[in-house]
């Protein structure tokens, strides 16, 4: 199974339909949203062609095809639009030999983790920073921000396919990978 994933959409149509169209091509059998679908937070700038309404629109049509989670500035009225779940601060993926703990980042995060056990994985957005380590035997990875990347970064995405994890940029080139076995 292919998983692409994105976080820090906020609201973005421009970089949304960027992010389905890197799922078309990578062909993905899953898009994993990572938070902050919708809307842009006070303290970030208005992300290019903010429009969170044709957002929702565009992503409803995946509503199939997507697992979200909630990101700190998503909110109860931004699920009323939106026809996939997005509220819960978690989701966990049993793999084989692991478990894939899928979060934001602003609950959870390398300074307050989840009980994790030697092997798994622990993956979050929130600080728009792209990020594939593995320490004391647990691997952290964050995709970047599809629309608001920090500290020079490029726009990015991610792709897990074989327990092979890449962050790409927007045209499709590996910034990094690792190995989860």
């Amino acid at each position: 199974m292919k998983l692409m994933f994105v976080s820090d959409i906020h609201g973005s149509f421009f970089y949304a339909k960027k992010a389905i169209e890197k799922f078309e091509e990578e062909q993905a059998d899953h898009l994993m949203i990572i938070g902050d679908v919708l809307y842009h937070g006070p303290r970030n700038p208005l992300p290019k062609d903010y429009n969170p309404a044709k957002v929702a629109d565009l992503l409803n049509g995946y509503k199939t095809k997507i697992v979200a989670v909630r990101g700190n500035c998503d909110s109860e009225v931004d699920q009323m639009v939106l026809n996939f779940p997005m509220m819960g601060d978690y989701h966990m993926i049993m793999k084989e030999s692991y478990k894939i703990f899928m979060t934001h980042g602003h609950l959870y995060n390398k300074n307050q983790m989840p009980e994790l056990n030697k092997g798994d994985v622990f993956i979050h957005g929130h600080f728009h920073l792209p990020m594939a380590e593995k320490l004391e035997d647990i691997y952290y990875l964050n995709p970047g921000s599809i629309t608001l990347p920090k500290e020079n970064n490029p726009n990015s995405y991610a792709v897990l396919e074989n327990d092979h994890f890449m962050i790409k940029d927007l045209e499709g080139n590996i910034i990094k990978e690792i190995n989860l076995k």
